[in-house]
């Protein structure tokens, strides 16, 4: 019931009692927790509905309160890993595999698609995504479900609570109010050609990036190159095997290819993995020897896979911590939208800091020859720059997230002489947070700090 809160927030389990006001429905469907909280699992109460555009019950008005016990409708654990784990979306028969029709249009592509240049792929992807549009959940172009299921809850418990603030665990280190990391997938010959040229820019405006390599591509690895990326502080991931699209169509195909995928992360000294085209299937993924992984949207809108987590923060896929692709990928940005600004980036920067969450960038060195796309993409850095002069944002390697998340993830509150006291290894970077209800919202206020950080 309280796990995935637990884990979310870091705070005492004394103070996020939760039970069930009734036994669980045996299906499946679609209801909200508040205005705008949008929920999928079993419930107590209420109906559930078929599509997240139908009217839905709200299982919120169902809330009680006993002493300081939540009792609920539905386990929040459940519907949160329903929504992280993209168990709403349709597109797949639950054995991991496309639908006949979707899954013989996707081989037919990737059969002639090392023949076709970008200028036509942008075409066909374009009309197949042209419905993008018309989706409305997850919530485009940043959809933070789970946080806001998380902030309803805690506005539940604090009522409970009386006036007394709720403390927990800051969610970054050093009271960061959030964090950034800045991600390449090499795809092709060009883009590894460009990638010296590509440390060089990111380095001018001291941002230390991760490059994702395909292990049997169409481009040689070279120890120089990697020893080059490694020397200048960058991080090697592995990029799926050979980028053929085909990593998860089948069950015995993946476990056959993932032996493979897992030896070359022991010979890049790799932590990372992110899959070709963002495919995914999340229950396959306790094969793969990885700290963590890169391949679940946000919101997949413009994502060959559609889906999306719900969620602007890392979590966990069994030993997997996963670091959500919270922000519109270059290619998309460039050659689906046509849009060569900064401001689709900075409203999704802005949207997820402001939810204190994980803003993480896809920005392929392969489509960034052009000089419209390098300007585009100075812009970014010298914006992320900014942010974090401004003390608003931590930039960081995905390796640095994945282990101050895990550091994070093993800490715990403790009260002593009437003080709480944080403890678990990695303690001196954490910092606590107490969250109060002002006029029916939540507010963070870091520990010793009159910043007020939500």
């Amino acid at each position: 019931m309280n796990g995935a809160f637990l884990d979310y927030y870091r705070c005492p389990e004394s103070l996020a009692q939760f039970s069930l006001t009734g036994d669980l429905s045996d299906n499946r469907g679609y209801f909200r927790f508040g205005p705008d909280a949008i929920c999928y699992g079993r419930s107590a109460s209420g109906f559930r509905a078929g599509r997240a555009t139908d009217a839905l019950y709200d299982a919120l008005e169902d809330g009680v309160t006993d002493g300081t016990t939540l009792r609920l409708p539905f386990s929040p654990s459940e519907v949160v890993s329903n929504l992280q784990h993209e168990r709403y979306v349709s597109l797949s028969n639950g054995q991991g595999k496309l639908l006949q029709a979707e899954s013989a249009l996707r081989n037919a592509y990737y059969l002639v698609r090392p023949l076709l240049p970008v200028s036509v792929r942008k075409h066909l992807q374009r009309i197949r995504l042209r419905d993008w549009q018309k989706i409305s959940f997850p919530r485009w172009p940043v959809d933070g479900t789970v946080e806001r299921i998380f902030e309803e809850l805690l506005v539940l418990l604090l009522r409970a609570h009386s006036v007394d603030p709720i403390p927990f665990i800051w969610f970054w280190p050093n009271g960061s109010p959030s964090c950034a990391i800045v991600t390449h997938d090499v795809e092709a010959l060009p883009g590894r050609n460009f990638c010296s040229n590509l440390m060089d820019l990111d380095d001018s405006y001291g941002i230390k990036s991760s490059f994702q390599i395909v292990p049997e591509g169409s481009y040689e690895i070279s120890q120089g190159f990697l020893e080059e990326i490694r020397c200048r502080g960058f991080e090697i991931n592995v990029h799926d095997l050979d980028h053929d699209g085909h990593l998860f169509s089948d069950c015995g195909r993946f476990l056959r290819r993932v032996e493979r995928i897992n030896r070359y992360r022991k010979m890049f000294g790799a932590m990372g993995f992110r899959s070709a085209v963002l495919y995914r299937n999340l229950d396959w993924y306790e094969s793969l020897d990885f700290s963590y992984d890169m391949s679940v949207p946000n919101a997949g809108h413009l994502e060959a896979q559609r889906g999306g987590c719900c969620s602007v923060m890392p979590f966990f896929i069994g030993k997997i911590l996963e670091l959500p692709v919270t922000t519109t990928q270059d290619y998309s940005l460039f050659y689906i939208l046509n849009r060569y600004s900064l401001d689709l980036w900075k409203h999704q920067l802005a949207l997820i800091t402001g939810a204190h969450g994980l803003a993480s960038f896809i920005v392929h060195p392969d489509y960034l020859l052009s000089q419209r796309a390098q300007d585009t993409y100075k812009s970014l850095l010298a914006h992320m720059a900014q942010l974090r002069s401004e003390g608003k944002i931590w930039i960081a390697l995905p390796r640095d997230v994945n282990q101050w998340w895990r550091a994070r993830s093993q800490m715990s509150l403790t009260s002593r002489n009437g003080r709480w006291e944080i403890e678990g290894p990695g303690r001196e970077l954490a910092r606590i947070a107490y969250a109060t209800l002002e006029k029916g919202r939540v507010v963070y206020t870091l520990e010793d700090s009159q910043m007020v950080a939500n």
